[in-house]
């Protein structure tokens, strides 16, 4: 299927808006490029030139790729550097919900009128010449970015690093890359460091990079070798997780090690051992630049960042809205969008807790992308878990079947149940496993998460 997909006019998955006028123009933008993803960035400059070239206009940017967690990285940085008293502009991908949420402009997301006419001004400098949907959103949000003063400007990448649209950037304060692992293979390969040298191309001339931590597979592969080739070739300062600094997990806290200082910082309010990890990259990368910050980043800034970043569908609870409320007491509702194998790791790791906490039993409720492997999902999570029900995710031309995930998953276990939707999923669970207490999971796909957040809204 996904063969096919990529031979035709397809509208990707990650843009579709439930306002009708945006979801139009969403469409016709996806019909000016056959493909809906071809890495490369020469039509990216294209465009850009033709735009004035915007991209050469910003404020100091942070650059961050990775395969996991490049968003809860970039929501740490925008709120260490907000409670600094610093001005954000951020580009984030994909969204949950609304359109709107990639886009934050001086702080505030941008307004969907405001949005609009963007959109149809950047389709108007294209006239019509062959260009992904993608690349028209990443021109557009380099665009909204000159026009509007700001302290600093973070950025992630869409996927990869080398040949993604966001890599027009002349220069940045910081790249920051978070773990690898594989996704997008279809575009990046399945050779870890092959993946990783995709993701170090971000790595700028003279320009710092800090590195996430890695999991045992990408380290014995030889990834932290790779960006430090890369770094080398760019001159550019390396500080990877391990090597140049490091951190140890305390009950309520961590202690950061820059290779300089130790720093004592709140655990995150992102839930999970992996939000750590997170935290402790998106701090390091902070101290590392923070004497050339428009304003200085104290401790303090540093530490409420930590406990006051936002960001949905990463092992987020849900306790109220019409999904919520389907369950009885004593029951739990989370919401999660992994979707590869460290996405199941990361699951597997938080299922051991909650199993350490109450021993209450897990179900998960699984829809998938096409594009995605569901067994490197499924395989950490497999053993800690009483049943999986499998979803086709709405509206998704590249989403799996119920029916074909199911397959796929009773490979694992032999409790798993097709439902029509998530809701019916849930009233399946409490039918089969009658029980005082439980705890269901919403995981699979961050397309999945944003329909759910919409429905259970």
């Amino acid at each position: 299927m996904f063969a096919n997909a990529l031979g035709r006019n397809l509208l990707t998955p990650d843009i579709y808006d439930p306002s009708p006028q945006l979801q139009t123009l969403l469409e016709r933008l996806s019909s000016y490029y056959p493909r809906a993803i071809d890495p490369g960035l020469g039509r990216t400059f294209r465009l850009l030139h033709d735009l004035g070239d915007p991209q050469n206009h910003l404020p100091p940017c942070i650059h961050v790729a990775g395969t996991n967690g490049k968003g809860s990285i970039v929501a740490f940085l925008r709120a260490a550097l907000e409670a600094a008293g610093l001005t954000c502009h951020v580009m984030t991908s994909p969204h949950l919900v609304r359109l709107n949420e990639r886009f934050v402009v001086g702080g505030k997301e941008i307004e969907t009128t405001a949005l609009i006419d963007l959109l149809e001004y950047v389709e108007s400098v294209n006239a019509g010449q062959p260009t992904t949907s993608f690349e028209i959103l990443t021109s557009a949000g380099f665009l909204a970015f000159a026009k509007t003063p700001a302290d600093v400007a973070l950025i992630e990448v869409g996927m990869g690093g080398r040949y993604d649209a966001t890599n027009v950037l002349p220069s940045a304060l910081a790249s920051v890359i978070s773990v690898i692992s594989h996704d997008h293979v279809k575009f990046l390969g399945n050779d870890l460091c092959q993946i990783a040298g995709e993701k170090a191309g971000i790595i700028k001339k003279g320009t710092p990079c800090i590195v996430g931590p890695q999991t045992k597979e990408g380290l014995k592969a030889g990834v932290m070798d790779v960006f430090a080739e890369e770094a080398a070739c760019q001159n550019a300062p390396l500080f990877r997780h391990g090597y140049e600094w490091s951190f140890d997990v305390l009950p309520e806290s961590f202690l950061l090690h820059t290779g300089f200082n130790s720093f004592e910082l709140p655990k995150p309010n992102l839930l999970g051992a992996h939000q750590v990890r997170n935290a402790a990259t998106a701090a390091m990368a902070l101290l590392t630049i923070q004497d050339c910050l428009p304003k200085p980043l104290s401790e303090a800034s540093l530490c409420q960042g930590l406990v006051s970043a936002k960001w949905p569908a990463r092992l987020q609870p849900l306790t109220h809205g019409p999904l919520a409320d389907m369950l009885p007491d004593g029951w739990e509702l989370w919401l999660d969008g992994g979707h590869n194998d460290t996405g199941g790791q990361v699951l597997s790791e938080q299922a051991d807790f909650w199993a350490k906490q109450d021993g209450k039993p897990l179900h998960l409720i699984l829809g998938m992308l096409s594009t995605k492997d569901p067994r490197d999902f499924i395989t950490p999570l497999a053993p800690k878990i009483a049943g999986i029900h499998t979803v086709s995710i709405p509206r998704q031309v590249l989403s799996l079947s119920n029916e074909d995930l199911a397959t796929t998953a009773k490979e694992f276990i032999p409790s798993v149940f097709c439902a029509e939707s998530v809701a019916g999923a849930l009233s399946d669970i409490l039918r089969r496993f009658p029980a005082n207490s439980g705890r269901v999971l919403i995981a699979g796909s961050l397309y999945l998460a944003g329909t759910i957040l919409k429905e259970n809204t």
